[in-house]
């Protein structure tokens, strides 16, 4: 369903000059999975989660997502695709009703099937205390709600999150969680990146480990750590990523 072949990004900086976003970035997300990108801050997750939702064209190598080229066919992708980001934003003056309705309209739906799936959104995010409540009125969490409702209102069978429950509280992070993982049991293929391992070890069927901008790790969870003789996720994590760090 989505695959990235050597996908590199090279930004070009006057002072610093050439600076590698993603470097030679493979991995393959089968249908139907969670796949999770599991990074610390600044280690290329969104860059690498932005070329292949064609946000961003790629120096070099290539993607895929649901069979279409990520440059050549960058319509066909966003057809297929929702991309939800930490740093999403929403209209303040607008409801979120509004919003997601809005979002619904620019992605070709008529009133009747926007309506019906707000319903069924609002019902699985429980949503239903705030949907008329103006964007600039809800809390985080609310807001995070409706930027997932919002992204999944053309219903998507490829889903990208990129750090979904950053700055949340525990139990609306907990939701949201949740959701993903009923996403994959309607057989949605999900991207989930995340720096947060036990997020990660919950979620995710595989889990690509990257490190500045490269793929250090790839493989389940148990695979990790038998790769790295370590019980714990993180300890793995830290084994690859920084092994002089260990004591």
């Amino acid at each position: 369903m989505i695959e990235a072949r050597l996908l590199t990004k090279i930004f070009r900086d006057t002072k610093r000059g050439d600076i590698r976003g993603a470097d030679q970035v493979s991995f393959r997300v089968e249908p139907g999975t969670i796949y999770g990108l599991l990074g610390a801050n600044g280690a290329g997750k969104t860059t690498t989660l932005r070329m292949i939702g064609t946000l961003l064209r790629p120096t070099g190598g290539s993607a895929t997502v649901a069979g279409f080229d990520v440059v050549r066919e960058p319509d066909r992708v966003r057809a297929n695709i929702g991309f939800l980001a930490a740093s999403t934003a929403l209209y303040a003056r607008l409801t979120a009703r509004e919003m997601i309705a809005y979002f619904g309209r620019l992605n070709g739906m008529d009133d009747r099937s926007v309506r019906a799936r707000i319903g069924v959104l609002s019902e699985e995010l429980g949503m239903g205390d705030f949907l008329d409540r103006r964007c600039e009125k809800l809390s985080t969490g609310m807001k995070q709600k409706t930027s997932i409702a919002r992204t999944l209102v053309h219903d998507p069978q490829v889903m990208i999150f990129d750090e979904p429950t950053l700055g949340l509280d525990v139990m609306t992070a907990r939701s949201i969680v949740q959701f993903v993982r009923e996403c994959r049991g309607r057989g949605k293929t999900v991207i989930y990146s995340t720096h947060v391992m036990s997020e990660a070890e919950k979620l995710c069927d595989r889990i690509g480990i990257i490190h500045g901008g490269a793929i250090r790790a790839e493989g389940t969870v148990t695979e990790l750590k038998a790769r790295t003789g370590e019980s714990d996720l993180e300890e793995s994590f830290v084994r690859i990523v920084a092994p002089e760090a260990r004591p």
